[in-house]
């Protein structure tokens, strides 16, 4: 790529948050290490002539070294590269909120990526101001959410900061950063062999996009599952775990208590072993688009499972018709980048009521892909055994009353059909 054809700043801006070049003179940048922040890192200190501040944040991504992350950003000219270890915040103010509300968007995402967002674009908010930035930017595209979920939180949490999104204005494909790196000294990871797929991941869940998943006529190629373990290739015996919940929140496995990352952590760990949690899913964005993203989401699938049935399980049958639209709500508005909305501060008082009583052990069976409840037990089970079985209940259930009950609750479905019916005489 000549030196004329390097993409410069927009000449013009379309929001209130947006920078103007003559604005940006010290820039807090979102950086992961790949290559399109490592564009970006040099790229900014070009173009705008500004001094970089570099931040990447720890919500357990696995097998990311962050020292060669920070190493790299000062080795480009970041006058400093901050490391954040934000897991536990990640699992108590984001991971366990979507529990409590069982949180899947479209009946399958679990919300990993769009539960990471605000927490990385909050902290991003602090540091700038830190280290007296009047911009931030990130890595997104103009296609994704993402840009949705950064942007709307930077603009509620700090309007007198502006906002760069060099990816999306650019235009650049991976060729150009490409050359772009080897003009100006950039080290490339994994060479110019192109990523098979467009990866994100976090303690919560991993997903693959792109290429060969794109084929909505085709399988998943093999190499898209590189945390699960294909549920044929899975161990032939199954192997059964309790998880146990104080108040809607996973507390213990199979009786040992742990803090919640380490829990997250261990599940990610037996789940992948028995292919549980993968999801082949298609996903309709916020800016319109429908894709298919590949979901790894081993602790998510387990916890998820176990929470929704323990809450079932204590629930009178009102809340459990009417929490559902709740839950599709809250997720929502997190997959919408709507963290900050008054609305899903109102729907996490509901959850937090409800979960109360979400108290007890749930039982499952792992095997070659399914996590299957097999035991429950709770101390506020909304359940007796004897009614259940229909024998005598102490006086709670008279069997002799149902004839009344049945005659006055079908009522009005018995007017309307005859009224009904002689119309049609």
């Amino acid at each position: 790529m000549e030196a004329s054809n390097t993409p410069s700043p927009a000449d013009f801006v379309t929001t209130s948050y947006e920078a103007k070049k003559e604005d940006v003179h010290r820039v807090l940048l979102l950086y992961s290490g790949g290559l399109d922040t490592s564009v970006m890192l040099h790229w900014i200190q070009e173009q705008y002539g500004a001094e970089v501040y570099a931040l990447c944040v720890n919500l357990g991504q696995p097998k990311e070294d962050f020292a060669v992350i920070e190493g790299k950003a000062m080795d480009l000219g970041a006058q400093a590269c901050d490391v954040v270890d934000a897991r536990e915040e990640f699992a108590q103010e984001y991971v366990l909120p979507a529990i409590k509300a069982n949180a899947l968007y479209g009946g399958g995402y679990p919300l990993f990526t769009a539960l990471g967002r605000p927490l990385i674009a909050k902290l991003a908010v602090d540091y700038a101001r830190k280290y007296e930035c009047d911009t931030i930017a990130h890595g997104c595209t103009g296609k994704g959410n993402d840009q949705v979920r950064i942007e709307a939180t930077v603009a509620t949490l700090a309007p007198e900061l502006k906002v760069i999104a060099p990816v999306r204005n650019w235009q650049m494909g991976r060729e150009e950063e490409i050359e772009y790196c080897r003009q100006h000294g950039i080290p490339v990871a994994g060479g110019t062999e192109a990523a098979p797929y467009s990866i994100d991941d976090n303690m919560w869940g991993r997903s693959s996009e792109g290429r060969s998943i794109e084929d909505l006529a085709a399988a998943p190629d093999p190499d898209v599952f590189q945390l699960v373990t294909r549920p044929e290739l899975a161990p032939d015996d199954p192997e059964e775990i309790v998880i146990g919940f104080d108040a809607g929140k996973p507390v213990s496995i199979d009786g040992e208590t742990l803090g919640l990352v380490e829990l997250l952590e261990r599940l990610t760990e037996i789940g992948c072993k028995h292919g549980v949690g993968i999801v082949d899913h298609i996903e309709d964005r916020i800016v319109g688009l429908k894709v298919r993203d590949i979901y790894e989401v081993p602790a998510a699938t387990i916890v998820l499972t176990a929470h929704k049935e323990l809450e079932k399980l204590v629930c009178t049958s009102h809340q459990n018709l009417f929490k559902p639209q709740l839950d599709s709500q809250w997720a929502f508005l997190a997959y919408a980048g709507l963290w900050w909305e008054p609305l899903r501060g109102d729907l996490d008082s509901y959850m937090e009521s409800v979960n109360e009583q979400v108290t007890g052990t749930i039982a499952l069976k792992l095997y070659k892909g399914n996590a299957t409840v097999i035991r429950r037990q709770s101390p506020n089970a909304v359940y007796d055994q004897d009614l259940a079985g229909f024998s005598e209940s102490g006086g709670l259930f008279s069997q002799t009353a149902s004839p009344g009950f049945i005659e006055l609750w079908s009522l009005q479905s018995r007017m309307a059909y005859q009224v009904r019916s002689r119309k049609n005489r």
